[in-house]
């Protein structure tokens, strides 16, 4: 089978200018002449203030392949998809494309917010690169498809970013694309309307289409790709079966940053520096029956000190559903200050989880939910039953008191 997108020696250099000199007023500021903006340029590159999000990124991708891009925040995923689509141009390298691109990099691209879903539907189309007629012909089935009918006479600056994500996945679809090139849209839509853009690319894909898609959930990732493309650093550190790609990337998430924490400045008040998975006793364990104890451990450094902390451990299940949440403040649990080094422990009930794969995450914030300090993955651990399997049982159970009130017989 013939290649898709084909990337060769793909390089992508940014530059860091140097911190503008402070100014009194916007007039002041507005005098700066080009002459002044390239010097500074010119001096972030003879400072070597330049650095690569990309380098020496090799890879194909044949017609029909669904292809997933994972990596931690910051490894240059987002980068990749925009050369690919030809929003930025590389440094180094080239790109080939066969065939009709459609793209869905952020919520409401190419809509414009003071027009209407109906209006936007032909703006986006025509910018996807699809001609009024084809647009029109199928207006119907993208509406049908976004679920949004009652308010598509509705300006979109009204809508919620669900509504723009359905809106603009329909539109980008219904292009029916040779390529479809997704940026962690489908993470704003419920699990429904996910599940319903996972059957939709499925589709596409049965008919030829390339799908490359970008995302920390790694639940859609796993239903969507047999394929992974692992970036780590601005480089390509795995290319092959999702399972085993997605082992590299749970190793090199241990003690990272949750992926929707940013940090102040890139400054971090309080690090976890080791979190431990054990049974009731203090034994360390990955592997628990429905039912039974864990105790949690997180070792940390604070770099200043934080008066009334709020510890959270988390549980996420293995498709980013957030299951639990053991709370120092819904808990009534009153913390001493957290100071340089230090431990927090928890000792949870029994779990009542159902069979699974888990992860622990460790957040710290301060006063309750007023300042978010760390947010940090903690390891993951599994929950096993003969009887109580998630697509049958949920997240959780517990039984329950029936009693039956039957009609007697005549």
């Amino acid at each position: 089978m013939s290649m898709a997108i084909s990337v060769q020696d793909i390089g992508k250099q940014y530059w860091r200018a140097p911190r503008a000199a402070h100014q009194n007023s916007l007039r002041e500021a507005l005098s700066q002449s080009m002459r002044g903006l390239m010097s500074r340029r010119t001096e972030a590159r003879r400072s070597n203030e330049g650095f690569w999000a990309l380098k020496d990124v090799n890879f194909g991708i044949r017609h029909g392949e669904n292809v997933g891009i994972i990596g931690l925040n910051g490894a240059g995923k987002s980068t990749l998809l925009k050369l690919i689509s030809r929003i930025a141009a590389p440094t180094t390298g080239s790109i080939r494309l066969v065939g009709r691109v459609g793209a869905l990099l952020e919520v409401g691209t190419g809509f414009h917010r003071e027009l209407t879903g109906r209006e936007n539907i032909f703006l986006y189309g025509s910018i996807l690169g699809m001609g009024r007629q084809e647009i029109a012909a199928k207006f119907d089935a993208i509406v049908e498809f976004s679920e949004i009918g009652d308010f598509i006479d509705m300006p979109v600056k009204r809508y919620s970013s669900g509504m723009y994500v359905r809106l603009a996945f329909s539109v980008a679809a219904h292009l029916e694309p040779d390529i479809l090139l997704l940026d962690e849209v489908l993470a704003v839509g419920d699990y429904a309307f996910q599940k319903k853009c996972i059957d939709f690319a499925r589709r596409l894909q049965s008919k030829g289409s390339t799908i490359l898609l970008v995302s920390h959930n790694m639940f859609s990732i796993k239903t969507m790709c047999q394929r992974v493309i692992y970036i780590k650093n601005g480089r390509v550190a795995f290319d092959g079966p999702t399972d085993e790609g997605l082992r590299h990337y749970e190793q090199d998430s241990y003690l990272a940053d949750a992926s929707w924490f940013r940090p102040e400045s890139g400054h971090h008040p309080v690090k976890i520096r080791e979190v431990t998975i054990a049974d009731e006793s203090g034994a360390p364990k990955t592997l628990f029956r429905h039912g039974e104890r864990m105790r949690i451990r997180a070792l940390y450094t604070a770099s200043e000190p934080v008066a009334e902390p709020h510890v959270l451990f988390s549980i996420t299940r293995s498709d980013e559903l957030l299951c639990s949440n053991f709370s120092t403040l819904t808990d009534r649990a009153k913390l001493a200050p957290l100071s340089g080094d230090g431990e927090i422990e928890l000792l949870t009930p029994p779990l009542t989880l159902n069979a699974d794969t888990y992860t622990v995450s460790v957040v710290v914030r301060q006063r309750g939910f007023e300042r978010l300090l760390a947010a940090q993955v903690g390891g993951r651990f599994h929950v096993e039953h003969p009887v109580f399997a998630p697509d049958v049982f949920g997240v959780f159970h517990q039984p329950g008191t029936w009693t039956s009130d039957a009609a007697p017989h005549r």
